[in-house]
């Protein structure tokens, strides 16, 4: 049976949440996404498209609700072994998540950090080779979806969007995985819903039509996970 998206439903990551939550969630988050794909995923896209690029030329990325800037900074360390230069801008609306980021990513000078709406980038067109949301969407209606899509499509020459796959065994695998590693209360409340806000390939491909571009969708159903490329 078909799991309807629950769109109206709201995470405690949405906040407000007390300092302390905020940063057990966010660092349990870098541990879900460096254990199950959420970097490997979207750096494998990075790097491809990277490789189109001269290596001499800087490659600039965005990271739309990058929240503490882990991928930020995992995208550094790679172009670092590369010896490739790079800027990551991470694009959080919250001012407390830039805070704490401010101090997560202060050895990192190639990542600079902005408020600012998902919807309303601070971006000319073109300015990014790449523009990763990576579990961002989910939490946004449709329509800021839409939005969001076509603000980092004008902006990039490859968009990037790395989300939850919404079915039962996703829900059954972050429900286990949230109890298993003994996460945070926030984390373990969220984890599930969040699959069950997450849009499916059908409805990200509506939004992609909506926002005016085309979009690849490739899933990967053990890693409870979903890709969509817009090149």
């Amino acid at each position: 049976m078909r799991m309807a998206r629950a769109a109206d439903a709201r995470e405690q990551l949405d906040g407000p949440l007390p300092p302390a939550a905020l940063r057990a969630t966010l660092h349990d988050l870098h541990v879900l996404n460096a254990w199950f794909g959420g970097y490997a995923l979207t750096l494998s896209r990075i790097r491809r498209a990277a490789a189109r690029l001269p290596r001499d030329r800087r490659l600039v990325v965005v990271d739309v609700g990058g929240g503490r800037g882990d991928l930020a900074i995992a995208v550094v360390r790679w172009a670092r072994r590369q010896r490739r230069p790079v800027r990551v801008l991470v694009i959080d609306a919250d001012a407390a998540t830039l805070a704490l980021a401010r101090r997560h990513t202060a050895a990192y000078p190639e990542i600079t950090l902005l408020q600012a709406d998902a919807t309303a980038l601070p971006l000319g067109e073109g300015a990014v080779d790449v523009a990763v949301a990576a579990l961002t969407l989910h939490h946004l209606t449709s329509d800021a979806a839409a939005g969001c899509l076509a603000e980092m499509a004008a902006a990039s020459a490859l968009t990037v969007v790395n989300d939850l796959l919404r079915t039962r065994l996703s829900l059954a695998v972050v429900w286990l995985t949230t109890r298993v590693l003994r996460l945070h209360p926030v984390s373990r409340h969220d984890g599930p819903l969040s699959v069950r806000r997450a849009y499916s390939a059908g409805e990200l491909a509506a939004l992609a039509t909506r926002a005016g571009v085309h979009a690849r969708i490739r899933r990967y159903p053990w890693l409870a996970r979903l890709v969509m490329e817009v090149a």
